[in-house]
């Protein structure tokens, strides 16, 4: 019989920018935007990796993306609950490794005005499933 755990996580990123709400707000619903987020080794490394990629951002959308590391196929699989234009966005998402479901998350993303920019809080709380495994293969 296989064991089954869970492990909870929660945490909350706040960040300022100097654009306005609507404007940073418009980077996460742009499919162009949200595929060229991030210019670190990681995010570089993994772009060489991109399978399917799909943005339907609505709610009831969803949004796929898929790639693969270290002879891992991992496949982030969202669905948008609440849009709320310049304000907020609510989803859930699920992520598989090789099509094993390995966490559960809900994510909350708060866009405000703040001077001449942004306050952004992303709120997320997860539920990592039966051994997570990492980017680069290890066990949590």
């Amino acid at each position: 019989m296989t064991e089954r755990s869970v492990i909870h996580g929660r945490f909350a990123i706040e960040r300022s920018y100097l654009a306005t709400p609507s404007r940073v707000f418009a980077a996460f619903a742009s499919s162009v935007a949200r595929q060229i987020w991030g210019d670190t080794a990681i995010a570089e490394e993994l772009a060489r990796h991109v399978g399917k990629y799909e943005l339907d951002f609505r709610v009831g959308g969803r949004e796929v993306f898929e790639f693969k590391y270290c002879d891992t196929t991992y496949r982030y699989d969202v669905r948008f609950y609440d849009i709320v234009a310049d304000q907020r966005i609510i989803y859930s998402y699920e992520m598989y490794a090789d099509d094993v479901r390995v966490s559960v998350s809900v994510a909350t993303i708060e866009f405000a005005s703040d001077g001449d920019g942004t306050a952004l809080v992303w709120t997320e709380q997860g539920a990592y499933l039966d051994g997570v495994p990492t980017l680069n293969g290890s066990v949590r």
